[in-house]
Order: structure tokens, then sequence, then C-alpha cells
């Protein structure tokens, strides 16, 4: 038998934090853009290290470039040119959570991704 959801928005952010990291992969997921939508019959799929991406939320809104990073742990992906200037002058990369970008181009090295894209 399958076990209930809580509705419960604290039990609802437990589940979240203690999520298993193949469960969190799912987390991670972005829209497709308009063109990719068609071309896969698909809405969203998880962000990978390497895929071009929009910023479509935020300061940084409108910057385009490709995935550094991807952090299962803290639910948070980083893009090239989407930096943050410290107090000491220094550029550090800052983070964003993948519903606030639109996934412009896929990174397809393996068979896998393409065979979930097109099932």
């Amino acid at each position: 038998m399958k076990s209930k959801k809580s509705k419960q928005p604290r039990k609802q952010r437990k589940a979240r934090y203690n999520a298993p990291l193949h469960v969190r992969h799912k987390f991670m997921s972005a829209p497709l853009s308009e063109d990719l939508q068609g071309k896969y019959a698909k809405r969203n799929a998880p962000v990978r290290k390497g895929d071009t991406v929009t910023v479509v939320r935020g300061d940084d809104k409108g910057k385009e470039g490709k995935v550094r990073t991807v952090d299962l742990k803290r639910e948070r992906i980083t893009v090239e040119g989407v930096v943050v200037a410290r107090s000491d002058l220094s550029e550090v990369p800052r983070p964003i959570h993948p519903s606030n970008v639109v996934i412009k181009k896929l990174e397809l090295k393996d068979k896998l991704r393409e065979s979930a894209l097109t099932r």
C-alpha cells in the first residue's frame, strides 16, 4: 500500500530536505524552451552541467549561459556569467534555483538522456 503524503508544510519541507539523491534529481527540473517543448513533447527536464539556460527571474533576468555546477544538496545551479560581487570586489558565482531558468539547449552526450526525453 502506498503511503499518503502529508499536507502539512512542515512535513513537506522535511520530506524535501531528507529526500535521497535519486529523488532530489527530479527537484532539479527546469522548463524547456518553446522550440524544445515542441521537439520533445515535454514541458520540463532535469538540469545538467553543460546545458545552456536563460535566467527568467531575479536580478540577472535575461542572462544566458552554460550551467557550471548542479548542487543537489542545496537545490541550486550556477550559470556562467551570473555572478555577484563581494565587498573585496572579487566575483563569485550566484546560486540559482532551477525553476528560475529556462533550458535553451540540452547537453546530449549520453544515450540515456536522449531516450528519457523521447520516451
